[in-house]
């Protein structure tokens, strides 16, 4: 075979090589990896786990003429207005919104505080903003990954009732997951000490954003530790404040976490470390983390470690919490929308769909062979055909994309499709005379391919809105058979052509 002239059959070869590389190589994080026959992920469809919806808790001021000077200070009086902790209240001038992530909180409350403040907003409405709900799909994606739950993913979906947070975790219980979501994430580090009065104050020193690199949970000493290192813009500053507020000597806690639910339990010199508004550590300071502090050394290398005791898991949510960072708004359960599938079921589904593909191919191969009655005409387009579908297998395999039912129903319409175009291609040039010579040969293939180039390109463009907009499984169906379209209009359509052209020009 002259490779030069047959350079499209060489470029299928490739790819199909290169599609059973990635389906069957082993590869760290493929399913081969823990025992699977290939690297492809599954979803909850075909693997079990849960898929939970829900929208996010809050309310929002629209057209609200707020500067950027006065973010701040807005943020300030409207939570204390309508009697939510100040990290419940977002105030942006660039969209020109107030929002409160608060059950509480009610639409008129909210409208009352800012025309207090001398604001008249155009309008209150239920929900959060897009760039919220672009936040909270971050936080949660760095918690499903650090959480080590693999295949998991996050995106927001349009519904009639609303905008809606959605999270799947394929083989992970409702349980699981609600348990991962349902707390926020909120980590402060407080200093209880002495005022002049001589009673117990808490001052909070640290936030979330004040840390610059966390360690992995551990244990140490017999303690479940988590070691931090603060940010240099704040490492002179929580310096002072330890100094001013009588940490520049070693104190020692006479108050433990088991005996404090919350931070205004604590009376003592301690340093006291909450997530979620629980403490998880109260301790005191050490010899020569109290020296750093009091001599200015602790500036130069800003670390500690904070402790939860002997509570691994604690220590774990601690390293989780401070590595994804905090979620903007809760998500509201009590609306949620969960589906959840045993593995079992799954697997039972994904022999299902096998069975379904393997009829599926068998049904057109049988077709094709009966329209033709030749061999040399129905086993190339056959074989061109699940070429295809293995192309894009490897495809799916390599950018590990978790396969549900509807990514299924994709392949089956790419074996459809992919059959229809290479109909067009033999029916073109075989239901004419005779082809003689090379030239007549690409005359008559260009004009199949013109015909079916143009039917790729109308069912690309019908797709298209459905791989950009929230809809679900039908995005997945719509990335799939786009894909599959590429592929058969770009590699085994033209590779079919080559084969063909052999077939007939050597007859």
């Amino acid at each position: 075979m002259n490779i030069r002239d047959n350079w499209r059959i060489v470029l299928l070869a490739v790819f199909v090589v290169g599609s059973g590389v990635a389906l069957f190589a082993p590869v760290a994080g493929g399913a081969t990896d823990d025992g699977g026959l290939t690297n492809l992920q599954y979803g909850i469809q075909l693997d079990g786990g849960t898929s939970l919806q829900a929208p996010a808790v809050g309310i929002t001021a629209e057209g609200v003429n707020v500067s950027v000077d006065d973010e701040t200070a807005l943020a300030q009086n409207v939570s204390a207005a309508v009697s939510v902790d100040p990290i419940d209240v977002r105030v942006s001038a660039r969209s020109q919104t107030v929002e409160v992530f608060s059950r509480n909180a009610t639409q008129d409350q909210l409208r009352d505080a800012l025309i207090a403040e001398g604001y008249q907003p155009d309008s209150v409405r239920d929900g959060v903003t897009q760039q919220t709900r672009e936040d909270m799909v971050q936080v949660i994606q760095d918690k499903v990954q650090e959480s080590a739950l693999s295949g998991g993913s996050v995106s927001t979906i349009n519904g009639i009732e609303g905008t809606f947070i959605s999270i799947t975790a394929p083989d992970r219980d409702q349980e699981e997951l609600q348990s991962l979501l349902d707390e926020r994430g909120v980590v402060r580090i407080y200093a209880v000490h002495q005022n002049d009065n001589g009673s117990f104050v808490q001052d909070q020193v640290l936030r979330q954003d004040d840390f610059k690199s966390i360690g992995f949970a551990r244990k140490d000493q017999g303690e479940a530790v988590v070691p931090v290192t603060i940010r240099n813009s704040v490492a002179e500053r929580f310096q002072q404040e330890m100094v001013e507020y009588g940490f520049g000597q070693a104190r020692r806690c006479g108050v433990n976490r088991d005996s404090a639910s919350n931070v205004s339990d604590v009376d003592d010199y301690c340093l006291v470390t909450t997530l979620n508004g629980e403490v998880v550590f109260s301790g005191g300071v050490q010899q020569n983390l109290a020296t750093s502090f009091a001599n200015g050394e602790f500036a130069n290398g800003p670390n500690f470690r904070m402790t939860t005791g002997q509570n691994m898991t604690q220590a774990k949510d601690l390293e989780i919490s401070l590595r994804a960072g905090r979620l903007p708004a809760p998500l509201d359960f009590d609306n949620a929308r969960v589906q959840s599938l045993e593995p079992s079921m799954g697997q039972e589904f994904r022999m299902d769909s096998l069975i379904i593909g393997i009829m599926a191919v068998l049904s057109v191969s049988g077709m094709i062979y009966l329209r033709y009655r030749d061999p040399r005409v129905a086993l190339p387009m056959i074989v061109t055909a699940l070429s295809e579908v293995f192309i894009l297998l490897g495809f799916v395999a390599l950018v590990q994309y978790p396969l549900n039912l509807s990514h299924i129903a994709g392949f089956i319409a790419v074996v459809g499709t992919g059959a229809d175009d290479l109909i067009i291609i033999a029916d073109e040039i075989l239901q004419r005379e005779d082809i003689t010579t090379d030239r007549v040969f690409q005359n008559r293939f260009r004009k199949a391919f013109w015909v079916i180039g143009a039917a790729a390109a109308t069912t690309i463009i019908a797709m298209s809105p459905l791989t950009v907009l929230s809809l679900g499984d039908l995005s997945g169906f719509a990335i799939v058979t786009i894909v599959g379209v590429l592929i058969g209009v770009l590699i085994t359509r033209p590779a079919y052509g080559d084969v063909l052209r052999n077939l007939i020009l050597e007859e």
